[in-house]
């Protein structure tokens, strides 16, 4: 039975989380200063803005740590210690594996695939021609080892994988019907008749998935490494390049050979938009917030999407406008900020959990770039089964090529769920 350790008790972790709040205890003084003097001499010492970004920076910088040393104990090692089995959740370990007993078929089906990583022998192994008739390519499918492993790196280093809906199809397009509108329904007595009502009127929305690539490279010493786990290792290699591409398409993707991002949709004035067109509220100035309680402007997005969609709901912006809001006071003159009471949880803004996405855009005229809402219920990734790898020891010699593929898709499932922020004066 492996040993369960909890992320609050990494001594890493720990830090961290002291640094972070220490540093925030300073910025809360120096701002307070700030805004003091502003309000004696309508404006600021430069040497006290200075002060006030530069502290803004370290807790920045704290809590990208923090992050970091969560993110890394969600990962599996790769030495030979069965990684395939350990499903980090929340920075807990568990073996899964208590109870079962292998199958015959997985040993030489994970002994044949570790035979090709390391030497190119195929036997045994299904060959899968390229999809594209102008491609002489081909490669091996992967055994579901590896792309547990990939998926759960990517699941780990990818924001947006831990707040949307991941499904995991078989076909290259999945296709999900919804209603636009609901079924109507009404009251009547006991013995009153009952006129037919109107049925839902459904739309159907399509997901396509597109190739994902990646090429590592390995030497022939570290492919003999008895101590290497290969399947992690090669989910190690992908991972960062993966979960770049895959951030980057699930915000702002055009849906052209990849997945369309929930800021590539049509939007609208909040409550004057149709299906398809995503619900905007405005920032209160163009390219920044109302000069006068702008914390209000946050509470109107907060507000924006229907009751069912708040418990669940969270901030997504990327870390300079983190930084831009960190600043705000209620009404009370408290933070509406706050950062996170342990390890393993996320900064707050007014109660709301925040993901910080770089490829957020940042603050200017007419940009979306704060949203908010129920990302679970709003935006759907779609996994196309099997992942392909080709072994390649010819192009880059003496080093070994894996040229590995995914399909990966995605869009707005639901348009009540997701609003934006745009920077504007209305």
């Amino acid at each position: 039975m492996k040993e369960t350790k909890t992320v609050s008790g990494h001594p890493e972790a720990r830090a961290a989380m002291h640094e972070m709040m220490a540093a925030f205890e300073a910025f809360k003084g120096a701002n307070d200063a700030r805004l003091d003097e502003i309000e004696k001499k309508a404006s600021a010492d430069a040497l006290l803005e200075e002060k006030v970004a530069r502290i803004d920076q370290a807790v920045a910088s704290a809590q990208a740590r923090l992050d970091r040393v969560v993110s890394e104990s969600r990962r599996p090692g790769l030495d030979g210690a069965s990684p395939s089995t350990a499903q980090p959740v929340l920075g807990i370990a568990r073996d899964d594996t208590r109870g079962r007993s292998p199958s015959p078929f997985h040993g030489e089906e994970k002994s044949a695939w570790d035979g090709y990583m390391k030497s190119g022998v195929a036997h045994g192994l299904e060959l899968k021609a390229g999809l594209s008739s102008a491609s002489n390519s081909a490669g091996y499918v992967a055994p579901p080892e590896t792309e547990r492993a990939i998926e759960r790196r990517l699941m780990a280093g990818s924001p947006m994988r831990e707040i949307a809906t991941v499904r995991t199809v078989g076909s290259g397009v999945f296709r999900k019907p919804v209603s636009t509108a609901g079924v109507q329904a009404g009251w009547v007595a006991e013995t009153a008749a009952r006129p037919e009502t109107d049925p839902a009127t459904l739309a159907l929305l399509e997901f396509s998935s597109a190739d994902l690539y990646a090429c590592p490279a390995a030497t022939q010493s570290l492919l003999d490494d008895a101590l290497i786990d290969l399947d992690e290792w090669l989910a190690a290699e992908v991972e960062d390049a993966f979960a770049a591409q895959e951030t980057s398409a699930f915000v702002s993707g055009d849906g052209v050979n990849k997945p369309k991002g929930f800021l590539a949709y049509a939007t609208a004035t909040e409550g004057t938009q149709t299906w398809g067109q995503i619900g905007t509220t405005a920032s209160g100035a163009a390219g920044g917030f109302a000069a006068t309680n702008p914390s209000d402007r946050l509470i109107d997005l907060i507000y924006a999407p229907k009751a069912q969609y708040r418990p669940n709901g969270r901030f997504v912006m990327n870390r300079r406008t983190v930084s831009l809001v960190r600043k705000f006071k209620d009404a009370d003159g408290n933070y509406i900020w706050s950062p996170a009471s342990r390890p393993g949880e996320t900064a707050s803004l007014l109660g709301y959990p925040v993901t910080e996405i770089e490829t957020m855009p940042d603050v200017a005229a007419n940009s979306l770039s704060i949203a908010f809402g129920d990302f679970s219920r709003g935006y759907l990734i779609v996994d196309r089964a099997g992942v392909r790898v080709l072994r390649d020891p010819y192009s880059a010699k003496p080093y070994v090529l894996f040229y590995t593929t995914k399909r990966v898709g995605g869009g707005v499932q639901n348009f009540d769920a997701i609003k934006l922020m745009k920077f504007a004066a209305s």
